[in-house]
């Protein structure tokens, strides 16, 4: 567990980036940092691995006041992704993976076989291994970075808008990536961002904090949207917030009608277009599975060319439709 005790961050001219911050982070969880440009979300994170110094208060790792061992070694022992990675151009994908596990002194083949083992585990095909990074696309530069962070097995991982200077395609692959490498290893991750739908959809935990360092709400995404603490956190959150909220309701229940002649579909049972009376045939647009939320169900309502969304099994298979008065009719209390 990370902890913030009476946390303060003044620079020398007086401007206050970190007020008097107090929040408890868990363990083996995504917490996320959000809010508006001056909050102090970088601030923050980097003072967990005192890239900043703090002015004032504590802040602890499972008890350890971090001030208690050198930083550098403290650095060592934090992965940390930044936007655009951060990548040693002069180096190799693997070379720049395998940079820590070097400086902690591991033997030159173990370094570079963990490195190649991470860059298979964030989904980075092995033959750009050897190239440069310039050489990259910015997700792949991304993935790079992640593996870099995961190198020599931390504890903590901390992630600076890592995603925010992709392409929106990109971006959700990488969320996806991340979410399922949580799953697999189970780190205790801080991530910073000003996106509120990216703090939902990756965070376990959400600090909303306002402008000037102070903390404004600490608390579960469902949470967060069902009970915003007061008028800003609604504003941050948006008029939205009844749609965000379907994220986190399943799609399991609701009533899916048989797969209509007009919906075309391959000898595997997989969706291909709907027909529209001529020959050309119009794309589904986004579809849904019964584990799925019922934003996904909405999303692939609201895509179709026909106004119904179609649901598939695990193998891609359409196993029904649904239109948008008989969700709407489901959502009601």
């Amino acid at each position: 567990m990370i902890e913030f005790e009476d946390v303060t961050k003044r620079y020398p001219d007086g401007t206050v980036a970190v007020d008097n911050l107090s929040l408890r982070i868990p363990s083996n969880e995504i917490t996320v940092f959000v809010g508006p440009s001056g909050c102090g979300k970088t601030t923050s994170l980097r003072m967990i691995n005192r890239t900043i110094e703090r002015t004032s208060g504590t802040i602890s790792i499972d008890g350890e006041d971090i001030n208690s061992k050198d930083a550098v070694t403290l650095r060592r022992g934090i992965g940390y992704v930044i936007q655009n990675a951060g990548l040693f151009p002069h180096k190799t994908v693997v070379e720049n993976v395998a940079t820590v596990p070097k400086l902690l002194g591991w033997d030159k083949r173990k370094a570079h076989s963990t490195a190649m083992e991470l860059l298979e585990r964030v989904g980075l095909d092995l033959k750009l291994a050897e190239r440069y990074p310039a050489q990259l696309s910015g997700g792949q530069q991304q993935r790079v970075g992640v593996a870099r962070a995961l190198a020599a097995d931390p504890l903590i991982m901390l992630m600076d808008e890592p995603f925010s200077a992709v392409d929106p395609v990109v971006r959700d692959q990488l969320q996806e990536e991340l979410l399922r490498l949580q799953r697999d290893i189970g780190k205790t991750i801080v991530f910073v961002t000003h996106d509120i739908d990216e703090a939902i959809k990756l965070g376990d935990n959400i600090a909303v904090l306002r402008v000037g360092g102070k903390l404004a709400q600490f608390a579960p995404p469902s949470e967060l949207l069902a009970n915003p603490v007061d008028d800003f956190v609604e504003g941050f959150i948006g008029k939205d917030r009844g749609y965000r909220a379907l994220t986190f309701v399943t799609a399991d229940e609701l009533p899916l009608a048989d797969v209509p002649a007009e919906l075309t579909v391959a000898a595997d049972g997989s969706p291909v277009g709907w027909a529209n009376g001529a020959a050309k045939l119009e794309l589904v647009g986004a579809t849904f599975q019964r584990g799925d939320s019922l934003r996904a169900a909405l999303d692939a309502v609201l895509t179709s060319p026909v106004g119904k969304g179609v649901c598939v099994d695990e193998t891609g298979k359409a196993v029904g439709v649904i239109d948008y008065g008989a969700l709407t009719e489901a959502l009601r209390p």
